[in-house]
């Protein structure tokens, strides 16, 4: 299988972190949504990545969707999130926190790189919604004393935070600072995995 992506985006890198972790082969495609749009347009025709293409030709899009199919491929006793009932919702709520600021720090950099005159409104909007969710995240880890998010192993939301922050800060380094150590302190243990350091490129953003 192949994935489809740059590791600039925080959702690719964390399905190829995911992929690493569970010791899965794949090929890299690194296709830029912008400079080559029209070679991920067969594969999909939103052009957005992550794109993963299974060794039949199956096509799967969207990050969360990728890592459900991972998890079942891997099997429940291996999957890092829980197989049902309370913890796996929290799971999948720190997930949806952590992909929600990658998603609003990757629309302020559009705002700010791409439009000629930003949108003021929009701005502050994006702003508030980073600070908000770094705010619930900082507290939610500062009151979790285990190494990871969930206990001793690490899991998808410890790799979705991650990868988000690491993107926020690079992206918007006002705006992730010293007021969340918890959560750089998380950032730094994952980093030092080597799948964090073999899978990772540094943010070069769009010219307008």
């Amino acid at each position: 299988m192949f994935l489809i992506g740059q590791y600039d985006s925080p959702f690719v890198r964390r399905v190829a972190i995911a992929l690493r972790l569970y010791g899965l082969p794949f090929e890299h495609r690194p296709w830029s949504t912008f400079g080559e749009a029209d070679k991920i347009a067969p594969f999909n025709p939103l052009r957005r990545v992550p794109t993963l293409v299974l060794e039949g030709g199956e096509v799967l899009i969207e990050s969360t969707a990728i890592l459900d199919y991972l998890d079942e491929l891997v099997g429940p006793a291996k999957a890092m999130i829980a197989a049902r009932g309370e913890a796996r919702r929290h799971a999948l709520k720190i997930c949806a926190l952590g992909s929600g600021l990658a998603d609003k720090a990757v629309s302020l950099i559009y705002e700010r790189v791409l439009r000629k005159d930003q949108l003021k409104l929009w701005v502050e909007r994006c702003e508030a919604q980073i600070s908000g969710v770094l705010e619930v995240l900082e507290k939610e880890r500062a009151g979790v004393a285990t190494p990871y998010w969930f206990g001793e192993r690490i899991g998808h939301a410890d790799i979705m935070v991650a990868c988000a922050l690491r993107f926020t800060g690079e992206g918007h380094p006002a705006l992730f600072d010293a007021r969340y150590p918890a959560l750089q302190a998380h950032a730094a243990r994952c980093e030092a995995l080597p799948p964090f350091q073999e899978i990772v490129q540094r943010l070069d953003p769009p010219k307008g």
